[in-house]
């Protein structure tokens, strides 16, 4: 069994060739852990919930590991996480999870955005950053705008809260050169958006896709420590208490 928690990076993720993976909503606490009980043999972390509920625990992801599960992290939270557990051997792919890796990128709120429950398709209402920062990188690129504009549209939309980031917000926020027209400026941006969590969603799953359909246990440099909190996770009895 191959497991893929997604949601607003890849809304249409059901639409793809997704044959042999069961496509769960954005992780929380404890679902990595449950998949690898259920049996899975690669687990592919894209999206995850954080605000309101715990979100998906590092040891986890670990214990996963231990157990010979591949565990795959791409685009939004899996991005967060590849690039925490790179190290103990959890897979990071695309661009964003590059970014985070190298430390050229270090902030978390980077890859948030609202977005709307399961039954709307996760329909996204804000821009992530890395996003906005993917289509600027896109429009100097092909010279549609300037360096200056692009270097503005960039700062300013790194001051805007997540749940309140989007191309007009952001244009607003800029002082535009004489005849840039906000509307059209908006619009141009709309048009050429690059979508640069879809690319590294659509990455993983491809990943995942190839992945073998069993668990091959390698030997690891280091050891995982069964701590009271994670006894409790995991419902076992803690000789300590």
């Amino acid at each position: 069994m191959k497991v893929v928690f997604v949601g607003p990076s890849l809304p249409d993720a059901h639409r793809l060739e997704t044959n042999g993976i069961l496509l769960r909503p954005p992780a929380v606490q404890g679902d990595i852990l449950r998949a690898v009980e259920g049996g899975a043999a690669a687990i592919g972390l894209i999206d995850g919930n954080f605000e309101n509920v715990a979100p998906v625990w590092h040891k986890e992801i670990l214990y996963a590991l231990t157990q010979g599960v591949r565990v795959f992290g791409a685009a939004s939270m899996g991005a967060l996480r590849a690039a925490e557990c790179a190290p103990f051997g959890m897979v990071g792919i695309g661009d964003i999870y590059r970014q985070f890796a190298t430390g050229e990128r270090v902030d978390d709120a980077d890859v948030a955005l609202m977005h709307g429950p399961a039954e709307l398709g996760y329909l996204p209402l804000t821009l992530p950053l890395v996003n906005v920062e993917a289509t600027l990188k896109r429009l100097g690129e092909n010279g549609a705008l300037s360096t200056e504009l692009i270097t503005a549209i960039g700062a300013a939309a790194a001051e805007i809260f997540y749940k309140e980031r989007n191309w007009a917000s952001i244009v607003a926020r800029v002082t535009l050169p004489g005849g840039v027209d906000p509307a059209g400026l908006i619009a141009l941006l709309t048009d050429r958006f690059v979508d640069q969590k879809s690319i590294d969603a659509q990455e993983l799953l491809g990943a995942v896709r190839c992945a073998p359909p069993q668990r091959t246990v390698a030997a690891l440099d280091w050891k995982f420590n069964s701590t009271s909190m994670w006894k409790r996770l995991a419902g076992q009895p803690d000789a300590s208490s």
